[in-house]
């Protein structure tokens, strides 16, 4: 029974790995189709998004199983309730992927922006594929020198949404209003798929660490008091 249960455990985590790689391909391509326009690779971030549903899907079945069959405890119930949260968060990085592809793919043949204004996006998008790269680091070996760098980098990439605002300002730019659309959508997508590794960084800590939930609202509330 032991025995089962670790593999069960075990692809779990080897499923989550898949997921977090799967979103990863999907932010390298999403930023080709948005840097060059490229309609092929748009495409494929498109298309490839049933693949993260799916996997998010099986990752919550087999969370599900193992605590209703398997009753862990300690650090493999810590495992089994953060896999069937990664699994959501990791959901949402794939949607995200396939919103700039869906922005790059209504443009085509034309990238979505002028070059000032694109040159942001693209930094933006290397910081958020340097983050999903570190993410499935992260999940593979729980090294938490990971989850400090997707904290790290998302700093960077705070830093740089910021400037999409002052080009939206810039009157000497003269964008359309739908090139003004794309760069603030585009801004926020990017921002919020950093937000959402940093939940991962978060809950691999916890994992890990076993201390209480960052991502908990009410980490910091006294029950007691209540």
């Amino acid at each position: 029974m032991r025995e089962l249960f670790h593999q069960q455990m075990n692809r779990l985590n080897d499923t989550i790995v898949l997921e977090a790689k799967a979103v990863a391909k999907a932010m390298n391509r999403a930023s080709i189709a948005m840097r060059d326009a490229n309609l092929a690779k748009a495409e494929k971030v498109i298309d490839a998004d049933r693949k993260i549903d799916l996997l998010e899907r099986s990752i919550d079945e087999m969370g599900v199983s193992i605590l209703a069959r398997q009753a862990p405890v300690a650090s493999d119930l810590r495992v089994v309730v953060s896999a069937l949260r990664l699994s959501a968060i990791l959901e949402q990085m794939g949607d995200l992927a396939r919103h700039i592809a869906y922005v790059a793919r209504s443009r085509y043949p034309h990238v979505v922006l002028p070059d000032t204004a694109l040159g942001v996006l693209v930094q933006m998008t290397e910081h958020a594929g340097a983050m999903s790269e570190n993410m499935v680091r992260l999940l593979e070996t729980r090294d938490l020198q990971f989850a400090n760098a997707i904290e790290e980098e998302d700093d960077y990439l705070d830093d740089l949404h910021e400037k999409t605002f002052e080009y939206v300002l810039d009157d000497e730019l003269d964008l359309t209003r739908q090139e003004i659309i794309d760069i603030i959508l585009l801004g926020r997508y990017l921002e919020r798929f950093g937000d959402h590794a940093v939940s991962v960084a978060q809950r691999v800590q916890f994992m890990v660490n076993g201390m209480q939930d960052p991502g908990d609202p009410f980490a910091d509330v006294d029950l007691t008091e209540i």
